[in-house]
């Protein structure tokens, strides 16, 4: 059995309340200044019929004169310190709601990320939270004042005529029914809508960061119509959440002149009886007037609320979001650290000894898929270079994302200096090592930015020093701010973002430096510097990369051959050229593509 709309919304209005709670205490003063407003509003028309009974009965009309004066001035300062009130706590609960996503999305796992199009999480840090705003802040406030507007005007209707209140509120519980039926249909077209919204903007955004392979291939129109199919799917939600919003707008506002209608035509009868005084008519009609707004308010507010709720359950799928588990034991976590501080000390002792092992590790990317790496032992010596080798699918690149904990062995242990990575932080593990994956992306900044990224204390020497090493200094010294030019892709190469990726992992020394492709898309002259710097780094360090071009194998100290997530040979360049086919098979590819570069 399905559950009630009430219990699915739940979530979603404990989640609106999450929001709200930190600022509750703004959100409680704008309601008491809003019901002081609802409260000056429905005394006027009270003291509206004090003054037509005063002139009918030929008494001064100064007193409530001055009182409805008073009243009227007071309601303006009332309604302007609320309006002000609700606007920054809007503003303070869109803030702190896309702090929490976008906090969310640097915790969460990378497996997490990339099962949505990065313009879709976009969309929800920038659309939906506006939504969320209004159902928050206003709109929630709005709809607690209106609920109090709308009793009080009814109990003041009362006083004043419960025969004729009768008739009114029998024909404001017809408007009210009508509208709840309506309401869940428009809550489910105000989803429909955000989700068209974040599939748009995920089609687009991967569409424009393609833009010169579309140009190349001439798909300009061909990626114009199928974004276009998704925004008509959009346009298509809208207008049905439109018209359903409009249905519940003709219905509450027709209802409600219906409603006065009546309550005019039988009043006069009233009056015309005797049984109801015109004063008396003349207040219950604006008391009926007034009624009207609130009402019209209260609809508009729970179709914002509607809106909130798709927004709600949107962010919320980002709240449940898988993250990192970064707790840990103190003790463990202390002792761990312990050991990595000896095992740091002792390579003069020990150089051979190896800084990361697998042993006996097996990995998959989803329950019940094939194992991307299986049953692999491997130490990695704290000095050298070992570069890995091996067909598209062999596992090379599920290898760095287990040494990233980008992934988690399913069986077996990755030890960081003979410390389990289980008991270490996230933090701990990735502050060892650096790591150029193969997009090599800028990340948006200054050059300066890009080389402090993963040492912000880094010193312009280093930073100098790092440039040098991939032959960027003269090209960065030659820009018009140097390195606080502001890097885009009309500034700066291929190659050039692949040279700053590098520059950016050895702008300190790290002690394990992974490479992925690091020399792809450079000419060979900069690679051969590239090499010099592996070469360099690997007397003190730990150097592991991805090979595919046979300058990176045959410089290596120890390659590894993969083959359907195993490793099924290792050795240096000669060694292996005389014992593994695979490897030779390999060699020739990779000298093909060395000569089809140099050539090029």
């Amino acid at each position: 059995m399905s559950d009630s709309p009430a219990k699915q919304s739940w979530p979603n209005v404990r989640l609106l309340w999450s929001f709200v709670r930190p600022n509750r205490w703004s959100l409680y003063a704008g309601m008491v200044l809003g019901l002081l407003f609802a409260a000056a509003g429905i005394a006027m028309p009270m003291l509206i019929k004090l003054i037509l009974d005063a002139l009918a009965g030929g008494e001064s009309i100064a007193g409530p004169a001055a009182v409805l004066g008073g009243l009227l001035v007071f309601a303006g300062i009332l309604g302007f310190v609320y309006h002000n009130l609700m606007g920054v706590l809007a503003a303070q609960v869109v803030f702190e709601a896309r702090e929490s996503m976008v906090r969310r999305y640097f915790r969460a796992t990378i497996a997490s990320i990339a099962k949505r199009p990065s313009g879709e999480l976009v969309t929800r840090v920038t659309s939906d939270t506006v939504l969320l705003r209004e159902a928050t802040s206003t709109a929630l406030a709005q709809v607690v004042l209106s609920g109090v507007s709308i009793i009080g005007t009814l109990v003041m209707m009362t006083v004043l005529d419960p025969v004729l209140f009768l008739v009114t509120f029998g024909g404001l519980v017809l408007v009210g029914a009508a509208a709840a039926v309506l309401m869940p249909a428009m809550g489910r077209s105000q989803r429909l809508s955000q989700e068209s919204v974040g599939k748009l903007g995920g089609r687009l955004e991967g569409a424009l960061h393609a833009i010169r392979t579309v140009k190349a291939s001439r798909a300009e129109s061909r990626e114009h119509e199928r974004i276009m199919v998704d925004a008509r799917e959009s346009r298509r939600h809208s207008v049905s959440a439109a018209r359903r919003a409009a249905v519940v707008w003709a219905v509450v506002s027709g209802g409600m002149q219906l409603a006065i209608a009546g309550s005019l035509a039988f009043g006069a009868w009233r009056v015309g009886a005797g049984a109801l005084e015109v004063s008396g008519l003349v207040a219950f009609l604006l008391y009926a007037f007034q009624l009207a707004p609130p009402v019209a308010q209260l609809a508009a507010d729970l179709t914002t609320i509607q809106s909130g709720f798709a927004a709600a359950s949107r962010i919320r799928e980002v709240q449940e979001m898988e993250v990192e588990e970064t707790d840990t034991d103190d003790t463990v976590v202390s002792e761990s650290l312990d050991n990595v501080v000896v095992g740091l000390s002792s390579r003069t002792i020990a150089p051979v000894a190896p800084v990361l092992e697998f042993v006996n590790v097996t990995a998959r990317y989803a329950p019940g898929s094939e194992p991307a790496l299986r049953d692999v032992d491997l130490a990695i010596p704290s000095r050298g270079h070992t570069a890995i080798v091996g067909p598209s699918g062999a596992g090379k690149t599920t290898l760095f994302s287990l040494l990233l904990r980008f992934l988690h062995a399913e069986d077996g242990e990755i030890l960081l200096e003979g410390t389990p990575y289980s008991q270490l932080p996230f933090d701990q593990v990735r502050s060892r090592l650096a790591y150029v994956e193969q997009e090599t992306p800028v990340v948006p900044g200054t050059v300066r930015s890009n080389l402090q990224f993963t040492y912000p204390e880094a010193t312009e020497d280093e930073i100098w020093d790092a440039l040098r090493a991939v032959h960027l200094e003269d090209t960065v010294r030659a820009m018009e701010n140097g390195l606080d030019t502001v890097l885009t892709s009309t500034n700066v190469s291929g190659g050039q973002r692949q040279r700053i990726a590098v520059a950016r992992a050895i702008v300190r020394r790290p002690e394990v430096l992974l490479l992925d492709e690091a020399t792809a898309q450079i000419d060979g002259r900069t690679e051969a510097a590239i090499q010099e710097v592996i070469t360099e780094l690997a007397e003190t360090g730990a150097v592991v990369t991805i090979a595919h071009r046979l300058s990176t194998v045959i410089d290596a100290d120890t390659i590894l051959v993969m083959e359907k997530g195993r490793i099924r040979a290792r050795g240096t360049h000669s060694e292996l050229m005389q014992s593994d086919d695979l490897y030779r098979e390999l060699v020739t590819a990779l000298r093909i593509s060395t000569d089809v570069a140099l050539a090029g």
